[in-house]
């Protein structure tokens, strides 16, 4: 069933169901994003595809990307509400990342010249979690994941170890949108790929795990992985 919307004071007719974001791009209207991508499922993480609606004479602030399009809705994309909220979500990005291109030219874009707000360390990712859905919903390794709240969420693999699902296909670095992943040469199986996550995985520690808080880690992963080893070994005799 089609119905229509108005998007900016344009009329537009799409398929019941259909997100603004996606009724917004087929009218040619332009909806900054950084979390979406067509091959994954709405996230609505980034909060830079906001927008304003007013449905039964009530405006509210949504994502675009998740929120459905409605008979009779009226769509606007830059009120200066919505720029307000942009410009916020862009300055925090920055402050995070200050050295990435992306989000340096989307601050540009919307007039800002620095950031209010300071990071104690410069990061490379911007916690859009595209790696970590494509990885899972695409792929379906389930290699990586978003670990740790508030300033302290990274991107990893589970307990910073050398991940045994990565199948070493490039996806997350396809996708990434800052170019913080990267695949390299795995030295320990000539001919096979694996993952450096920008400054947020290191499969290795720089003092060989000769300090404290290193061997604890790695002694808990070692622990764990042999536990993981014990119980698939366990489940193997079971089944056969």
């Amino acid at each position: 069933m089609k119905i229509q919307i108005i998007i900016d004071r344009r009329m537009v007719q799409v398929d019941d169901g259909t997100t603004v974001l996606n009724a917004a791009r087929k009218a040619g209207i332009v909806i900054p994003t950084l979390c979406h991508h067509e091959a994954l499922k709405p996230y609505g993480s980034c909060r830079l595809c906001m927008v304003e609606i007013v449905q039964n004479k009530r405006h509210r602030l949504v994502t675009s990307c998740t929120f459905p399009a409605g008979a009779g809705m009226e769509v606007f994309t830059e009120t200066s509400r919505v720029k307000e909220l942009r410009k916020k979500v862009v300055e925090l990005l920055l402050a995070r990342c200050p050295d990435d291109l992306l989000i340096q030219t989307m601050a540009r874009h919307m007039g800002i010249e620095s950031s209010r707000f300071r990071n104690k360390e410069n990061k490379e990712c911007i916690l859009c979690g595209l790696c970590v859905r494509f990885c899972e919903e695409v792929v379906g390794a389930n290699a990586i994941g978003l670990s740790n709240r508030g300033v302290e969420c990274e991107v990893t693999t589970p307990f910073k170890a050398s991940s045994d699902t990565c199948i070493g296909c490039g996806s997350c670095s396809y996708i990434c949108p800052t170019g913080c992943i990267e695949m390299v040469e795995d030295k320990e199986t000539p001919g096979m790929r694996k993952m450096n996550i920008g400054n947020l995985f290191f499969e290795t520690c720089p003092n060989d795990y000769k300090c404290k808080d290193c061997n604890i880690d790695q002694q808990f992963i070692e622990e764990t992985k042999n536990v993981i080893a014990r119980f698939r070994n366990k489940f193997s005799n079971f089944a056969d």
